[in-house]
C-alpha cells in the first residue's frame, strides 16, 4: 500500500529513530519553553475533561527547537497514538485520504513542514479540520463522481519553521498557535547533561555549560554537539566529557565560542568582503556562498539575526557592528 511510504506509526519506528532514544516523553521531561508547555498542559487536560479531540495545534519556529517532540509528547499526554508525514510528501488527493483513513478516534497527526503542502491538498484538509470529512472526486474526467467519507474525531498537529508561508484559510483552522523560542544557555545545559544520564555518559558541569553557549540556542544542535564531542572523551580520553576535551573536540568541530560554524563565517565574510557590508539581496549571498536561499533563510539567518550579527532591512541583509567585531575585521 502507497500509506506504508506517507505516514509512519511511532510505534513501529521507534527502534529505527535515534533521536527516540533522548526525546522525552511527557511534558514534565521537556526542558525549557515554558509558557508553550504550561498552555498546551493545560489545553490537553481540559480536552481530556471534556471528552473531546484537543483542538489542531500549530508549532512554529526555527529548526531543531522541539516542535517534534511536542506532537509526540502531545499524544502521550493525551494516551493516543501518533501518525505523522511530511508536507512534501503529500502530492495527490488519494495520499491525503489515505493518511486520514487510517486514523483511529482520538489520534494525533502530525505533518512536518505544513507549509510545503500543496495548496490544493489544503483545500481537501479543511472539511477534514473542521466537520471531520473527507470530500474527494474519484473517477475520470467526464465521469467523475464526489464521494464523502466520514472521518474519526483527530488533532493534527502540523510544525512549520515557514508560518508565513501557510495561506490565511489554513493558519486560521489551528485553535492552538505556539511559537517556540531560542533557549538559554541554563536550558541548553540542562538538556545536554539529561542526555548525557539516558546515553550513559559522565560530563562535567563545565563541559556541558561549554557545549550549551556553543549551540545556537537549538537543542538539536546542543545534542548532535554533544555525540561528537563524546566520541573524541571516548578515544582520545577516558570517557568522561570535560573542559578541556570538549574545547578539543569543539575547535576541531570548527565551533567558534560563539556556535558560529564554517558557514555563518563565510556569509558575513562575503556581505562585509564582496558587498561592502550590505545591503545585499539574499539570491546574490546565496549564489556568493554556493549556499540555497532557503538554507540560509531556514539555518542560518534566524540565529545570526537573534545574536546581533545580522540585520535584514527592505534592500538586503547588512552585517552589523558586532559582526566585525566578532570577525576581527576594522570597518572601512
Amino acid at each position: 500500500m502507497q500509506e506504508e511510504s506517507i505516514i509512519t506509526n511511532y510505534h513501529l519506528e521507534d527502534d529505527q529513530m535515534m533521536d527516540n532514544t533522548i526525546r522525552p516523553e511527557s511534558i514534565d521531561e521537556y526542558i525549557g519553553q515554558e509558557d508553550v508547555k504550561e498552555n498546551i498542559r493545560i489545553f490537553v487536560e481540559a480536552a481530556k475533561m471534556r471528552n473531546e479531540p484537543l483542538d489542531h495545534v500549530l508549532l512554529y519556529g526555527p529548526p531543531g527547537l522541539g516542535k517534534t517532540t511536542l506532537a509526540f509528547i502531545i499524544a502521550h499526554e493525551l494516551g493516543t497514538n501518533i501518525k505523522t508525514a511530511s508536507g512534501p510528501s503529500i502530492e495527490k488527493s488519494g495520499d491525503l485520504a489515505a493518511i486520514l483513513s487510517s486514523l483511529e478516534p482520538g489520534d494525533v497527526l502530525f505533518i512536518d513542514e505544513i507549509h510545503r503542502m500543496p495548496r490544493y491538498i489544503e483545500e481537501i484538509l479543511y472539511p477534514a479540520m473542521e466537520d471531520f470529512s473527507l470530500d474527494i472526486i474519484v473517477g475520470s474526467e467526464g465521469n467523475s463522481r464526489n464521494i464523502k467519507i466520514d472521518l474519526p474525531p483527530f488533532t493534527l498537529v502540523g510544525a512549520t519553521t515557514r508560518a508565513g508561508d501557510l495561506s490565511a484559510p489554513l493558519r486560521d483552522r489551528f485553535g492552538i498557535t505556539s511559537k517556540l523560542q531560542f533557549y538559554t544557555v541554563e536550558e541548553l545545559t540542562d538538556i545536554i547533561k539529561r542526555t548525557a544520564r539516558v546515553l550513559g555518559v559522565e560530563i562535567e558541569e563545565e563541559a556541558a555549560r561549554e557545549l550549551a553557549t556553543r549551540s545556537r540556542g537549538t537543542p538539536r544542535i546542543a545534542n548532535r554537539l554533544f555525540k561528537r564531542v563524546r566520541d573524541f572523551a571516548l578515544v582520545k580520553g577516558n570517557g568522561v566529557v570535560d573542559l578541556p576535551i570538549t574545547k578539543e573536540a569543539l575547535e576541531r568541530l570548527k565551533v567558534d565560542e560563539m556556535g558560529l560554524d564554517n558557514t555563518d563565517h563565510e556569509l558575513l565574510l562575503a556581505i562585509i568582503e564582496k558587498f561592502n557590508g550590505g545591503p545585499v539581496g539574499i539570491e546574490a549571498l546565496s549564489s556568493s556562498i554556493g549556499e540555497e536561499v532557503t538554507t540560509i533563510e531556514d539555518v542560518y539567518e534566524p540565529y545570526l539575526l537573534q545574536t546581533g550579527l545580522l540585520k535584514r532591512t527592505s534592500r538586503g541583509r547588512m552585517a552589523t557592528d558586532k559582526a566585525y567585531q566578532v570577525l576581527g575585521i576594522e570597518r572601512q
